[in-house]
């Protein structure tokens, strides 16, 4: 059995994505990376050409960005068309995989690998937001997404490159992993968030009022998020670390929460339950 990792990336440094811990956290498992590396001005090249590893292919392309998002799925379909595994395994750089996991991955993947009835491997997400330790379960944040697919050419990415279907129209089978996604594209300074929104209206220009994405970004009271008690990666410590917001609200949590078994534990959980976002 053979394993691809694939991912996108473009002026990943100037919006500081982690995409080194991204591609650090499956390359373990995986018998090659393709990363597909857009025109930036910011060092990302050289910074994916750094990662040691004889397992890393970069290809250079041109992003189209007149196309609205669907330049991000057609990004990811032609990473995708490099990938010579089994399974091709998806990340954006804001996305990691927890390195306990990835025993439980390879062993599902195995399990599946001749079982034409599986087409995608579900995970469960983790939006962290504003701090490592709060996270969105609210409406208009998704709870699940495929991000290993069977590659055998009858399935795509789609939209804005967060899902993929089957070319022929057919609903994608999927079996659940039971593992997590750590996606951590909401936890940075407001400035960097600012400048992101920015990015992002490059991208949504021809379908949104990009106005309402150029002000000033704020996360505003965080505690109107559940509590997340769980570890992270491993590779993310030194940013998490670093990380102002987060070790504040760490103390506080910790303060507020002394009893709770989950925080003795660090247990890795979320809750099932659909919270209200409550403005306070």
């Amino acid at each position: 059995m053979k394993i691809s990792g694939f991912t996108i990336v473009r002026n990943g440094v100037r919006l500081q994505y982690p995409m080194i811990q991204s591609i650090g956290s499956i390359l373990p498992i995986c018998d090659e990376f393709i990363v597909n590396v857009g025109d930036s001005d910011d060092g990302t090249l050289e910074m994916i050409q750094s990662i040691a590893s004889p397992k890393i292919k970069i290809i250079q392309t041109r992003w189209d960005m007149s196309g609205g998002p669907g330049v991000l799925c057609e990004q990811t379909n032609i990473a995708l068309k490099h990938c010579s595994g089994h399974w091709a395994f998806y990340l954006q750089t804001d996305e990691v995989i927890h390195e306990a996991d990835l025993p439980k991955l390879e062993h599902v993947m195995r399990k599946y690998w001749h079982d034409p009835q599986v087409d995608a491997l579900r995970f469960q997400w983790l939006h962290f937001y504003g701090s490592h330790y709060r996270y969105r379960i609210d409406a208009g944040w998704y709870q699940k997404q495929d991000r290993i697919i069977r590659n055998n050419g009858q399935i795509r990415s789609y939209g804005d490159a967060f899902a993929f279907e089957r070319v022929d129209g057919e609903p994608l089978r999927r079996a659940n992993t039971g593992c997590f996604v750590y996606h951590y594209g909401w936890v940075f300074t407001e400035e960097i968030m600012a400048q992101r929104r920015l990015n992002q209206g490059q991208i949504w220009s021809q379908n949104r009022d990009t106005e309402k994405r150029t002000g000033r970004y704020e996360f505003g009271d965080l505690g109107r998020f559940p509590v997340y008690f769980g570890s992270h990666p491993l590779l993310m410590k030194d940013q998490i670390a670093s990380h102002p917001i987060s070790r504040q609200d760490w103390g506080d949590i910790c303060r507020r929460y002394w009893a709770n078994p989950l925080l003795w534990f660090r247990i890795r959980y979320k809750t099932g339950r659909r919270i209200k976002n409550r403005m306070t």
